[in-house]
């Protein structure tokens, strides 16, 4: 799954609170920075895994930094072995 999160999104704890969250999930992945002022975010488990994951970034707090989300949904490619921010 990739997310692509608008809105006030960078500068504001965003990746560190996303990177928290995923350790209460069985996921894997990273989230970055984009120069465009978005942030990406790559993760891959379980559907339902994943869902709870998104629902928890909303309810950690994130929600009111978030003006857009587009969301694609894509095959695993199990090259993740933790979840890590990526400058």
């Amino acid at each position: 799954m990739t997310i692509y999160y608008a809105g006030r999104v960078q500068g504001v704890g965003f990746r560190y609170t996303v990177r928290e969250t995923a350790c209460g999930y069985e996921v894997t992945g990273f989230v970055r920075n984009m120069a465009d002022g978005r942030v990406e975010l790559v993760a891959e488990g379980d559907e339902d895994e994943l869902k709870a994951f998104v629902k928890g970034i909303r309810d950690n707090g994130l929600a009111g930094y978030i003006r857009h989300e587009e969301t694609h949904w894509l095959p695993a490619t199990g090259e993740f072995a933790g979840f890590e921010i990526r400058f």
